[in-house]
This record gives structure tokens, C-alpha cells and sequence, in this order.
């Protein structure tokens, strides 16, 4: 599916406080046809989802101001929805089981594995299709 395929709701929400990961993942993105919409504040985030379908976002875990922990539980509540990729720097396990017993797609490490990435979004995106 080309990036004029898609509808208007297949946007892909990208959060990462650190602006060379943000940048470099928003590329990996749009070179796959994705139509991205980057916030490197957890807080614009939220208040976008707040008003717009998220059909699927990849979520940084450690930010500052509001972890991308905290995001997870009030996008659960918010848009219960929505799927969830999340990245992380750290590979800290005890962050890893709270992330994953809320229930994301994905859980990857930085760098990240690009194919294996990329296979995540579009199973996410196909599947927030069908609900």
C-alpha cells in the first residue's frame, strides 16, 4: 500500500523526546510510505490524541516530563484503540514487563532492527484497521 492509498487516518504518531532518533525514525517512516506525525513532547501528543483517531504510535518509553509509561496508561484510557510500538534506549526489564502487561504491539530496543520495525508498524496499522 503507497502512501496515496492510505486515508487520512493511517497516520502514524511518532513520540521521542531525542531529536535524532525522532528525525531518523520519522525518515525510516516516510521512506516505507508512511504519513507520520512527530511530537517530541509527550504532552502535544496527548492533546492531539485527545482529537484525533491514532490509529497506531511508536512511543519512546523514557522522556522527560511524562514517560512514555505514563503516556501508555492515559492512551489506554484516552483511546483504548489505538496500538502501541514502543522504543526504548534502555533496555530495562522492569520496564519492559510494565510496558508489555499494558499491552503493546512491540517492544524494541534502539538502534532499532529496521525490517523487523517496519514489519511492527504495518501489522499495527493493519490490524487498527480492523477494528
Amino acid at each position: 500500500m503507497t502512501a496515496l492509498d492510505r486515508s487520512h487516518e493511517d497516520i502514524v504518531c511518532l513520540v521521542d523526546d531525542d531529536p535524532s532518533v525522532l528525525k531518523s525514525t520519522e525518515r525510516l517512516l516516510d521512506s516505507d510510505g508512511f504519513s507520520v506525525r512527530a511530537f517530541s513532547r509527550s504532552e502535544e501528543f496527548l492533546v492531539y490524541a485527545t482529537s484525533h483517531p491514532v490509529p497506531l504510535v511508536v512511543l519512546d518509553i523514557w522522556m522527560e516530563h511524562i514517560t512514555g509509561l505514563e503516556v501508555l496508561a492515559r492512551l489506554c484510557a484516552l483511546s483504548p484503540r489505538t496500538r502501541v510500538i514502543v522504543i526504548t534506549g534502555r533496555d530495562d526489564v522492569a520496564a519492559r514487563v510494565t510496558a508489555m502487561q499494558i499491552g503493546p504491539l512491540a517492544f524494541f530496543t534502539k538502534p532499532l532492527n529496521e525490517d523487523e520495525f517496519l514489519t511492527a508498524v504495518h501489522d499495527g496499522l493493519r490490524s487498527a484497521e480492523g477494528l
